[in-house]
């Protein structure tokens, strides 16, 4: 399973997860099974309000899950509709987020619980 987590800096398993999935500088993509990182730049970064386009954004990645902060309705409805499911993370680190996941520690998303506006406040 290869899981998204947008960060604000590249600091590794020890990044801060960001709070919000289309205005994060860049993603970082774990890979559960070989325990292997990436780092990659949004693609979609400077997208109007609302037009998030988070395939776009992650640049042709495949991914199972995202752990995010917070994220839009739009965003979460594409993201779905392929088959990701996102999850609420906790001001942890990448690592110890992943962990809670594998925990079944986080709350998924849901279009009752995604934001609504960039400043949201999550």
């Amino acid at each position: 399973m290869k899981i998204c987590v947008p960060i604000q800096e590249d600091k590794g398993l020890d990044s801060i997860a960001y709070s919000h999935f289309g205005s994060a500088p860049f993603f970082l993509i774990y890979d559960l099974e070989k325990e292997e990182t990436k780092v990659i730049e949004n693609k979609d970064l400077h997208h109007a309000h609302g037009m998030c386009q988070p395939l776009k954004a992650l640049g042709g990645e495949t991914v199972e899950a995202v752990l995010v902060g917070g994220i839009g309705a739009g965003a979460l409805m594409k993201l779905s509709n392929q088959g990701v499911r996102a999850y609420r993370v906790t001001g942890e680190t990448v690592l110890q987020n992943i962990e809670r996941l594998k925990r079944n520690e986080l709350a998924e998303f849901s279009i009752h619980n995604s934001c609504s506006q960039h400043d949201c406040g999550h």
